[in-house]
């Protein structure tokens, strides 16, 4: 392959150092072979510890939990898991082929040649990537839905229904993200070497603006929502409500039964357009005293300011991963480590001279999860630790014991496994086990 040319990526070198790009390489392959180790030595460990457990219910929950519902429980975990595996085995795949195999560097030519270089060819390299991983994952998708939710009773969606969020979902992504793409693109070539700042602010205002218009206009599109009309538990619901401080703009019941059985509560939207959302799979499994409890528990996220603290998190984070691009961006080992020609000497200079901006977006994206899976269990603890904040807080407003039922209930109608690997839930779990969670719950409450 050629060399790059020096204005290609604004202050890059002429060439391209070999050993800063084969160093890259190196690295590359090196954190993404342990990370696939260590997944797939975790993946081993949850499945051979749920299947020695599946045989007896634990101690602590067998007056509750029958052998039957624990057994599906494992069963669930267990298909799950490894379907993880294979999920995790065809994303290396794809992974290694936009990448290192020259995938991506291949589409980013061939759409050059028919576009030439320009905002027409980088908003179409991003759609047909897309489209193309979309199209990759479609049939793990397919076989999630249909399979092994549909094996264990989950799924209540048709393959029509389905089709038709796939559309709808679609439609959104060109709608809203198209052109968010786009503007972010503009400020990458526009906005001069402190385009990220700009491009996070956008970022940032994007995604306070979608707490504030989701409720109201994207989550209708996909499923129903009608006020609560209980009368009885609508009056518990706002005096738990107005003892903890809180006000909502209304308590919404969601038509979640349509696609799944698996059942939840939330909160959703910002500031004034915040709505509490039961799924009607949770009202019809739980008692008015239960439901308290599971609010009670959303209500303690808000006043320990989890959401916020998370949000901040968040802000700073996707902070630091647009610096990082914008140092990277202007990098040619980075491109050629990952086995991509950002340009090609010997095509029309408009062509040679080309944008990478798309370019470095997409791989930024796609080696990120190679880098932050060594960091993601300090969040998964951040995470468990503010369960069981929001389970103290419950426990301290509503029944203790009512919150332990609800849960058990809620673990048992949705499968999960009472029997996880200690170190996988250390790993990935956001939320607690269920036995420390009630153990924690049971001495709050003597």
């Amino acid at each position: 392959m050629a060399s790059i040319v020096a204005d290609d990526l604004h202050s890059a070198p002429m060439s391209t150092p070999i050993s800063a790009s084969l160093l890259f390489t190196l690295v590359f392959c090196a954190l993404l072979v342990l990370g696939l180790l260590a997944r797939f030595w975790l993946a081993s460990r949850q499945i051979r510890h749920v299947a020695q457990h599946r045989s007896q219910v634990p101690a602590a929950f067998a007056q509750n939990i029958s052998l039957a519902a624990h057994q599906k429980a494992a069963d669930y975990t267990l298909a799950k898991t490894r379907f993880g595996l294979l999920e995790l085995a065809w994303g290396t795949v794809a992974l290694l082929g936009w990448t290192l195999l020259g995938g991506l560097d291949c589409l980013n030519q061939l759409l050059l040649s028919w576009l030439g270089g320009g905002m027409a060819q980088q908003v179409a390299l991003l759609l047909c990537f897309v489209l193309i991983s979309g199209l990759l994952d479609l049939p793990l998708t397919l076989y999630q839905t249909f399979v092994i939710e549909e094996r264990f009773g989950f799924n209540k969606m048709s393959l029509r229904l389905w089709l038709i969020d796939l559309v709808k979902s679609s439609m959104l992504g060109l709608v809203i993200g198209l052109p968010l793409a786009a503007l972010i693109l503009w400020l990458m070539g526009a906005a001069g070497q402190l385009w990220w700042l700009w491009a996070w602010c956008v970022w940032t205002g994007f995604n306070l603006l979608l707490l504030l218009i989701y409720p109201t206009f994207i989550a209708p599109l996909f499923n129903k929502f009608k006020p609560l009309d209980d009368e009885t538990l609508k009056a518990r619901v706002t005096a738990l409500m107005q003892r903890c401080g809180f006000a909502a703009k209304g308590l919404f019941v969601m038509d979640g039964s349509k696609r799944s059985a698996h059942a939840n509560a939330y909160f959703t939207g910002f500031g004034a357009s915040k709505r509490v959302v039961f799924f009607d799979t949770l009202l019809s499994q739980l008692a008015p005293g239960e439901v308290d409890a599971v609010l009670a528990h959303e209500l303690g996220h808000f006043k320990h300011k989890h959401v916020l603290k998370r949000m901040l998190s968040l802000f700073a984070m996707s902070l630091l991963a647009f610096a990082l691009l914008g140092g990277l961006s202007t990098q040619a080992w980075f491109f050629n480590g990952l086995g991509v020609q950002p340009n090609l000497l010997g095509m029309p200079r408009a062509v040679a001279s080309a944008p990478t901006d798309a370019l470095a977006l997409l791989l930024f994206a796609l080696t990120l999860p190679v880098f932050s899976f060594f960091v993601s269990p300090w969040f998964a603890h951040f995470s468990r630790t503010h369960e069981f904040e929001a389970d103290a807080y419950a426990v301290a407003h509503t029944s203790g014991a009512d919150l332990a039922s609800a849960l058990l209930k809620l673990y048992q109608d949705n499968a999960s496994t009472l029997t996880p690997d200690p170190l996988y839930v250390r790993v990935y779990y956001s939320h607690p086990a269920a036995s420390e969670r009630l153990a924690r719950m049971g001495a709050a409450i003597g």
